[in-house]
């Protein structure tokens, strides 16, 4: 039998990169699925995926800036496979890179919108169903780049500081319904890295380099197996915490400043 054998996940975001990497390593494990993707083409790409490694998923076409669609996504899991026992809150809309005196207030609000208060609202549906069966793990996403001050994403980084507050609200007060609640702050190549990757022939190794593992973190081989212990009984014992799946790279951390910012401007 698999760590999760007999449970019910629902991943947000699981059509591509670390979405992906989790969803495949839950459904390795025994668990039914929840694609909650909005991209049809992608989000039904993982689902067949899954199915063709024995396993069980549903793809749920779902948009992270809607409360109602997050709750239809939660509901079709309970439909569908009778409860959702794990929730991961994975999905979020980037802005442009842009220094923080040029982010606009717009900015700010759609990755609040699609970070921390999709996070919010999946985690107060996945509360029902959890609340009932009082077993649940949701797991949640960080970041380093909260922890250096990344430059050019001074939104992003105000959203993962909510979130960590979030994560441990939740785990204090949700640990008398046996549901424990886990952020993960992950580095690996997905889409983003792929991108920088194409755009500079350096930046993969750069990447590498800047990590005491020397390499780049996997999906689903690196990032997946750190979901499916905070998503077992392995971490029966553990709620609150905040886990660095970097490579070691929050350890001597990084240098973000672009080239050709003066370091004073006055």
């Amino acid at each position: 039998m698999g760590l999760l054998e007999q449970r019910v996940a629902l991943v947000t975001g699981a059509g591509g990169g670390i979405g992906r990497g989790v969803a495949r390593s839950f459904g390795n494990e025994g668990a039914a699925v929840i694609i909650a993707e909005i991209n049809e083409s992608t989000g039904r790409q993982v689902e067949q995926e899954i199915r063709e490694m024995g396993g069980r998923s549903l793809f749920v076409k779902t948009d992270v800036t809607s409360k109602a669609s997050i709750e239809a996504a939660v509901r079709s899991a309970v439909e569908q496979f009778g409860s959702l026992d794990i929730l991961v809150n994975n999905a979020f809309v980037p802005t442009p890179n842009v220094l923080l005196e040029e982010k606009t207030d717009e900015m700010l609000e759609q990755t609040l919108t699609t970070s921390l208060w999709a996070t919010w609202w999946a985690m107060r549906a996945a509360f029902v169903p959890m609340r009932e069966r009082r077993w649940g793990r949701i797991v949640n996403f960080y970041s380093i780049d909260t922890e250096t001050g990344a430059w050019l994403h001074g939104d992003y980084n105000t959203a993962k500081a909510g979130i960590v507050g979030l994560t441990r609200s939740a785990a204090s007060e949700w640990g008398r319904f046996n549901i424990t609640v886990n952020a993960i702050a992950p580095t690996a190549m997905g889409a983003t890295f792929f991108e920088l990757a194409a755009k500079n022939p350096e930046f993969a190794e750069r990447s590498a380099a800047a990590r005491p593992l020397g390499r780049s973190g996997d999906p689903e081989q690196d990032i997946g197996p750190a979901a499916v212990f905070f998503a077992s009984e392995m971490s029966r014992f553990v709620t609150g915490e905040t886990l660095h799946v970097d490579g070691g790279l929050h350890l001597p951390g990084y240098n973000s400043r672009p080239a050709g910012i003066k370091p004073r401007e006055y």
